[in-house]
């Protein structure tokens, strides 16, 4: 019996196509769980629009937002839920890069890393 390593790109593509679709109906899901519970919290408050009210200093750090989160605060449940549709298609990106390499591309390896790192840097280093 002779063992398959490496993917078709077909197979490579349902599974990246299945892994968008997971990434995106949770995050959609975290946010509407986010907004029920922000609407029970905040629902009955009258809207001022007249002045900007910047959202707290302590969901704008991936360490306040997961505190947030847990703490069932929900704005943080809302910013998890966008920081996961982010993530969406860098782990697109991350899971192509080792799909590459399982197919033994390694052109395409080596572009999806480069890929990955301008993501990375944009994300998390610049300032």
């Amino acid at each position: 019996m002779q063992r398959r390593n490496r993917w078709t790109d077909y197979e490579l593509e349902q599974i990246i196509g299945n892994l968008l679709r997971a990434g995106v109906v949770l995050a959609a899901v975290v946010v509407l769980v986010g907004g029920v519970l922000y609407l029970f919290q905040h629902g009955a408050g009258k809207p001022d629009y007249h002045t900007f009210h910047e959202p707290p200093s302590r969901i704008r750090s991936l360490k306040g937002v997961a505190q947030d989160a847990l703490a069932l605060h929900s704005r943080g449940i809302i910013q998890l839920g966008l920081l996961l549709l982010v993530l969406t298609p860098v782990s697109r990106v991350a899971f192509s890069a080792v799909g590459f390499m399982a197919e033994g591309d390694k052109m395409y390896v080596v572009i999806t890393l480069i890929v990955l790192a301008v993501l990375l840097f944009s994300l998390l280093g610049a300032k």
